[in-house]
C-alpha cells in the first residue's frame, strides 16, 4: 500500500489501490544459501546488536517466493547440524506466522510455494533425523489444520503407506504426525465439518492403526530381551495410545466399539507388564514404561467417563490393575505422571454413581485413605527442591493449577471425588489423619513441620468442594471448620516474628487466607492483611510471590453494595507500609519482573485511589525505570501488562486530582516511549499508544509540540501492517484530532491525504472496518469543514466501493452513524446533495435499501442517539423529502425512527457472516492487548445539544408543519401505522407542541 509521495498505480485519497506485497523471488543459488546460513548462524547470537538485525533481515526477505524451499533445502542438505535444526524451526515459524490465509489479508505464501512444500514436506520429514523430525511435523499439523482434508486430500494415506514400511524411525515419524495433527479433536467444539473429518479420517487410519498395534505388541513379545528394540517399540505404543484417545475423544467410534476386546485386552495386559530391561536408574525422567502406562490411564479413565455402559465389561479389572499399580509404586518423581493419572481414574470413578457399589465398604475407604491418598499428599524432598530452586515452576503448579499434574492435584480431585457419596466417613477418616499429623508437628515443629504441610494440604482438600479462579473457593464442606482452624494453626505461622523460618508453612498459611477469603469472616482477613504485607520482604520467592497474590485477591473482593469489601479507609495505615514493600519484593533475587507482585501493584493503586497521589512521584520513577530495563528484551507478557496498567492508574488517578500534573508524567515516561518506538520494541508499541491516548485525551484545549512532531510518524504505512497497534493508533489518531483538528488543518494540512489514506486501508478490510469508521468520524467531526471539502465526495465513493464488494452487517451499522453524523454536523440538505452529486436519485436509494430497513441494528445508546438526530433532520430540514419523488420516503422513514425508538434491538446477523475475531489472526505479532485502566470515556459528538432525541423529533416536526401547514398530519394518516402514530403523539404531548 502507498502513501502520497510515492508513484505509480491510480490513487484515491492519495493511496494506491494495490495492497498486495510485492514478491520478489529469491533464486534456489548457492549464494542465496550460504546468505541465508549466515543469518540464520546470526539470530543464534547472545548478542541483541547481531541477533536483532539479523531477525530483522528474515523477516524482510520472508515475504519472497522460494524463501520456504530455501530453507527446506538447507535442513535437508547443510554440513552443519546446527544450522540444519535452526533452519527446521525457522520453517515452523514461518508456517506458524504465514500458512493460514487471511480474508483482506495478502496471501503471504505463493501458490508454488505451498503446493512445492506440501509435496516434499512428508518425505523430508520421515528421512530427517529426530530433532529435525519433531520440527517438521509440528508444521505438517499446521498447514494440516488449515489444509487437510480439503486442500490435502492424499496426506493421511500417504502417511499411512509408511506403516508398511516396516521402518520404525519412519513409522514413529508418522505417528508423531498424526498426533499432533489429531490432537485438536480433543478440545474442538462439536460441528458437522468436524464429525465429516474424523470420519475420513477413522475410515483410513483406524484399521490400519489397530493392526500397528497388534504387530507392535508382537513384535515387543519377539524381542523382549532387546532394550534397543523395545525402546523404539514402546515409544510407537505411546503414540497409539494418544493417538485412540484423540480419535475416541468426541464420541465412541464404531470401529473402536467393535474392536474394544482387541484394545482393551491389550491395554491391560500393558498396564500389568514389567519389563526389567525398561527401567530407567534416572529418578526424575519418566521411563518409557511410565509414559505408556500413563496414557493407558487416560485412555481408562475417558472409556469409564464417558462409554460406561459399553466400558462396563472391562472396568472391575481396569480398577483392580490401576489400584495394584498405585499400591506398588515408588515416591519418585519420575513415576509422577502415572500415579496422578492412575489417581485421576479412581477419581473419575468414583464420581460416577453407576460404580459407586464399589467403594461402599468402609474398609475400602479407609484403603484408599491410607494407601493412595495421604502417602501422595506428601511434600517430597523433590518438591522441597522446587520450592527452593524452581520457584516459578511450582508457583504455576501449585497457584495456577498448571496442565502439568501433580500427585498432590490428583489425590486432591480423588477426596473431591469421594466426597461426592462418601463426605461424612471421608471427613470422619481424615479428620483423625489430620490429628494426629498435627501432633507430631507440636512434638518437634524443627524436623517435623512437613506433617503440618501435609495436615493443611488435606483439609483443603476436604473443604473445597468447588474453586474459580476468580471467587477462590465457592462451597465448602459444612464438616469442616474453616474459622477455628483459621485461628488455631494459620494465624500462628503468619504472626511468627522470624518470616523466613519454614518458608513452606509461611506458604501454606497464606495460601489458606486466598483459598478461603470467601469463607473466613472479614475481621479475620483484616488481621491478615498487615502479616501478609510483612511477608512480602521473605527472601522465599514463593513466599512473598503469595503474599503479593492474596493481597491482590482480598483487594478484588466486593462487600455488600459492590464496593470493595476492603476500603481505602481500612488500609490507611498500612498503605506507605505496603508500597514499599511492594516496590521492594520486585528487587528481591528471582522477582524483577514477577507478574503476581506488578499485579498486585496495579490491584493496589486501583483500590486506594487518590491516596496513592501522594505517593506516585517518587513511585512513578520506579515504574518508568522498570519500564526502560525490561524493554530491553520483553519477556514476560503478564509482567509487562500489569506494569503498564499500574502506569495509566497512577496517571488517571493524579491528574483527576490536578489535570496540570500530565507535563510532568510526559517528562517521566516520553524519553523512554521515545527509545521503544525507535527501536520498534514490537509487544510494547500497542501499550504506548494507549497511555499517549490517555495523556493527550487529559490535554484540555490544544496539542503541545511534542506530540505534534510525532503525528507524521504515525501515519506510516509500516506501523499499520501489525494488527495488534491498529485500535491503540486509531484511538491515537482520535485523540490528536479531537484535541488538535484545527492545528493540524493550519499547520499540517499536507497530512491530511496520508490521515485518509489510513481509513482508506482500515476500511477495506472486514476486520478493520469500524475502526476505519471511528477515525473517519472524529475527522468529519473535529477537523474544519473547508480542510475535508475536496476530500469528502471521494470518501463517500470508497464507501460505495466497499457497500458493494461486501456488504456485513458491522459495516452497515458503522455506515449509517457515519452519515447522521455527516447529517448532524453539515445538514440534511448537504447530505441529500453529496449522495445525489455521485448519481442521481443515490439519496431515496440509500433511504430505501439501506438507512429504513437496517436501522433498527444500530446499538448503542450514542451511536443510536446520532442517528435518531441525523434522521430527524432529514426528515424535518430537507426540502427535497417534501416535494420531489422522495417524499413517498418520507413516512416510512419517520416509521422506521419510531422502531428505532421502541423496537428492541435488531440483533441478527446473516448466516453466512461469521466475524474474524483479531485474537484469531494468526502471526507472532502479539493481537492487541487493551488496557483496562487506559480506557477511554463514551464520547457523545452531539453531548447536550440534544438531550432527549424523541423531543427533539416533536419539535422539529412542529416547526415544520408550521412552515407547510397542513402537509405533515395528512402524511401522516394515510401512511403510518397505528401504534406509531400513538407513540408520536406521545412525544408531541411530552413536548408540549401539536402539528398544524
Amino acid at each position: 500500500m502507498r502513501y502520497p509521495g510515492s508513484s505509480r498505480s491510480p490513487r484515491v485519497c492519495g493511496v494506491s489501490h494495490n495492497h498486495s506485497i510485492q514478491k520478489g523471488a529469491m533464486e534456489l543459488t548457492d549464494a542465496n544459501l550460504q546468505t541465508l546460513t549466515e543469518f540464520l548462524r546470526k539470530t543464534l547470537d547472545p548478542d541483541p546488536a547481531v541477533r536483532r538485525p539479523a531477525e530483522k533481515y528474515l523477516e524482510s526477505v520472508e515475504v519472497s517466493q522460494n524463501y520456504p524451499i530455501l530453507l527446506l533445502t538447507l535442513l535437508e542438505k547443510s554440513h552443519d547440524n546446527v544450522i540444519r535444526v535452526c533452519a527446521a524451526v525457522t520453517f515452523k515459524n514461518y508456517i506458524k506466522r504465514n500458512w493460514r490465509i487471511v480474508e483482506d489479508e495478502p496471501n503471504k505464501i505463493s501458490e508454488l510455494d505451498r503446493t512445492a512444500i506440501k509435496a516434499n514436506i512428508v518425505n523430508l520429514m520421515l528421512s530427517s533425523p529426530e530433532q529435525i523430525q519433531k520440527q517438521l511435523s509440528d508444521a505438517i499439523s499446521i498447514i494440516g489444520r488449515e489444509d487437510f482434508p480439503q486442500k490435502w486430500p492424499d496426506l493421511l494415506t500417504e502417511m499411512v503407506t509408511r506403516f508398511r514400511s516396516g521402518d520404525f524411525h519412519i513409522i514413529n515419524g508418522v505417528l508423531r504426525t498424526a498426533h499432533s495433527l489429531f490432537k485438536r479433536y480433543r478440545h474442538e467444539f462439536k460441528s458437522n465439518e468436524l464429525w465429516l473429518e474424523i470420519k475420513l479420517v477413522l475410515e483410513t487410519f483406524a484399521q490400519p492403526l489397530t493392526e500397528l498395534f497388534k504387530a507392535t505388541i508382537e513384535l515387543c513379545h519377539n524381542h523382549s530381551t532387546d532394550v534397543n528394540a523395545l525402546k523404539v517399540l514402546f515409544s510407537s505404543l505411546t503414540l497409539i495410545s494418544k493417538l485412540f484417545y484423540s480419535l475416541n475423544f468426541q464420541d465412541l467410534p464404531e470401529f473402536f466399539e467393535d474392536n474394544m476386546e482387541t484394545w482393551m485386552t491389550n491395554f491391560h495386559n500393558l498396564l500389568t507388564l514389567d519389563n526389567k530391561l525398561l527401567q530407567t536408574d534416572d529418578e526424575e525422567e519418566a521411563g518409557l514404561l511410565e509414559l505408556l502406562k500413563s496414557q493407558i490411564c487416560d485412555n481408562a479413565a475417558l472409556y469409564a467417563q464417558k462409554y460406561d455402559e459399553e466400558f462396563q465389561p472391562y472396568l472391575p479389572r481396569f480398577v483392580t490393575a490401576i489400584w495394584n499399580l498405585l499400591v506398588t509404586t515408588g515416591q519418585e518423581v519420575k513415576y509422577d505422571l502415572l500415579v496422578s493419572n492412575a489417581i485421576q481414574f479412581l477419581a473419575s470413578v468414583c464420581e460416577r454413581p453407576h460404580y459407586k457399589h464399589l467403594f461402599e465398604d468402609q474398609n475400602t475407604l479407609t484403603s484408599i485413605c491410607e494407601k493412595v491418598i495421604v502417602p501422595n499428599m506428601e511434600f517430597r524432598s523433590a518438591d522441597e527442591e522446587a520450592f527452593e530452586d524452581n520457584s516459578e515452576e511450582y508457583i504455576r503448579r501449585d497457584l495456577e493449577g498448571s496442565d502439568i499434574d501433580t500427585r498432590r492435584r490428583a489425590a486432591c480431585d480423588l477426596v473431591r471425588g469421594l466426597c461426592k457419596f462418601f463426605e461424612g466417613p471421608v471427613t470422619g477418616i481424615f479428620s483423625g489423619y489430620v490429628n494426629s499429623m498435627l501432633v507430631e508437628y507440636a512434638k518437634n515443629p524443627g524436623v517435623n513441620w512437613k506433617h503440618k504441610d501435609a495436615a493443611i494440604y488435606l483439609v483443603t482438600s476436604l473443604a473445597s468442594k468447588a474453586q474459580t479462579q476468580k471467587h477462590g473457593i465457592t462451597q465448602a464442606n459444612e464438616l469442616v471448620n474453616l474459622t477455628e482452624f483459621f485461628v488455631n494453626h494459620i494465624l500462628t505461622d503468619l504472626k511468627s516474628p522470624n518470616i523466613n523460618e519454614f518458608p513452606v508453612l509461611k506458604a501454606d498459611a497464606i495460601k489458606y487466607v486466598m483459598i478461603f477469603r470467601n469463607q473466613l469472616p472479614k475481621e479475620q482477613l483484616l488481621q491478615a492483611v498487615p502479616l501478609l504485607i510483612v511477608h512480602l520482604q521473605a527472601e522465599s520467592t514463593v513466599e512473598h510471590t503469595y503474599a503479593a497474590h492474596a493481597l491482590e485477591r482480598l483487594f478484588t473482593m466486593r462487600g455488600a453494595n459492590t464496593a470493595t469489601l476492603i476500603t481505602p479507609a481500612e488500609m490507611a495505615p498500612f498503605t506507605e507500609q505496603m508500597l514499599t514493600n511492594l516496590f521492594k519484593a520486585l528487587a528481591l533475587p528471582g522477582s524483577s519482573e514477577n507478574e503476581y507482585i506488578m499485579k498486585a501493584i496495579m490491584r493496589s493503586f486501583s483500590l486506594l485511589q487518590e491516596a496513592i497521589v501522594h505517593y506516585v512521584p517518587t513511585l512513578i520513577g520506579q515504574l518508568t525505570h522498570k519500564l526502560l530495563l525490561v524493554s530491553k528484551n520483553p519477556s514476560k507478557p503478564h509482567f509487562n501488562h500489569y506494569l503498564f496498567e499500574s502506569l495509566c492508574l497512577s496517571i488517571r488517578i493524579t491528574c483527576k486530582a490536578n489535570p496540570a500534573t500530565v507535563g510532568s508524567f510526559e517528562e517521566a515516561l516520553f524519553p523512554v516511549f521515545t527509545e521503544i518506538l525507535q527501536n520498534d520494541v514490537q509487544e510494547f508499541v500497542p501499550y504506548v499508544f494507549q497511555v499517549m491516548s490517555l495523556l493527550l485525551e487529559i490535554h484540555s484545549d490544544s496539542i503541545p509540540a511534542s506530540y505534534m512532531a510525532l503525528f507524521p510518524h504515525l501515519l506510516q504505512p509500516v506501523l499499520w501492517e501489525r494488527t495488534g497497534n491498529i485500535p491503540p493508533l486509531v484511538r491515537l489518531l482520535q485523540a490528536y484530532l479531537e484535541k488538535g483538528g484545527v492545528s493540524i488543518a493550519a499547520t499540517a494540512s499536507d497530512k491530511i491525504p496520508g490521515l485518509l489514506g489510513v481509513f482508506q486501508k482500515l476500511i477495506a478490510s472486514k476486520t478493520n472496518d469500524h475502526q476505519g469508521f471511528y477515525l473517519l468520524n472524529s475527522i468529519i467531526e473535529h477537523m474544519p469543514s473547508e480542510s475535508i471539502t475536496q476530500y469528502r465526495k471521494q470518501i463517500f465513493i470508497l464507501l460505495f466501493q466497499r457497500l458493494q464488494s461486501s456488504k456485513t452487517t458491522k459495516f452497515i451499522k458503522s455506515f449509517l452513524v457515519f452519515i447522521n453524523l455527516y447529517c448532524v454536523k453539515y445538514g440534511a440538505i448537504a447530505l441529500q446533495e453529496i449522495f445525489d452529486s455521485i448519481q442521481p436519485k443515490m439519496f431515496s436509494m440509500v433511504l430505501e435499501k439501506i438507512v429504513i430497513p437496517e436501522v433498527q441494528k444500530v446499538s448503542g445508546p450514542v451511536e443510536k442517539k446520532i442517528c435518531a438526530v441525523g434522521i430527524t433532520k432529514v426528515l424535518t430540514e430537507c426540502p427535497a423529502m417534501m416535494d420531489t419523488e422522495y417524499t413517498k420516503l418520507w413516512t416510512p422513514l419517520l416509521q422506521a425512527l419510531i422502531g428505532l425508538f421502541e423496537l428492541p434491538q435488531d440483533d441478527s446477523i446473516p448466516d453466512d457472516e461469521h466475524f474474524i475475531d483479531i485474537e484469531d489472526t494468526p502471526g507472532y505479532q502479539t493481537a492487541f492487548a487493551q488496557l483496562a485502566f487506559a480506557g477511554k470515556k463514551e464520547h457523545d459528538p452531539i453531548g447536550d445539544a440534544v438531550i432527549n432525541p424523541k423531543i427533539l423529533l416533536a419539535q422539529s416536526l412542529h416547526k415544520l408543519s408550521t412552515a407547510c401547514p397542513g402537509r405533515v398530519p395528512s402524511m401522516l394518516s394515510t401512511n403510518l401505522n397505528a401504534e406509531a402514530l400513538q407513540y408520536l403523539q406521545g412525544y408531541l404531548q411530552a413536548a408540549s407542541v401539536q402539528l398544524v
